[in-house]
């Protein structure tokens, strides 16, 4: 298992943070809000959030969302089921 360090487990957490706090302005449309969401630190360097059970998501709430998270990142929309989708962003912690 690799040890995250300090700095990247703090900047993960400072992420969750302003994403709970401010999803609410973001998503008028309780498209993210409220959906079971997964944080994930992959090889101490990669933050993977992702958001399951979305109904469908628009390019206002990505961008809303990167706002948020404050630093650059990639999302990724893939189907989950025939009504749902995976929406997933992946934001380096260096």
């Amino acid at each position: 298992m690799i040890e995250v360090p300090t700095p990247q487990r703090a900047q993960a957490a400072a992420i969750q943070h302003r994403l709970s706090e401010g999803l609410g302005r973001i998503d008028p449309h309780h498209r993210l809000l409220g959906r079971p969401v997964a944080y994930r630190i992959i090889d101490g360097t990669t933050l993977e959030i992702t958001y399951r059970d979305v109904p469908g998501i628009a390019e206002a709430e990505v961008l809303g969302v990167k706002r948020l998270i404050g630093v650059d990142c990639f999302c990724t929309v893939a189907p989950q089921t025939a009504e749902t989708v995976l929406v997933r962003f992946v934001v380096s912690l260096k």
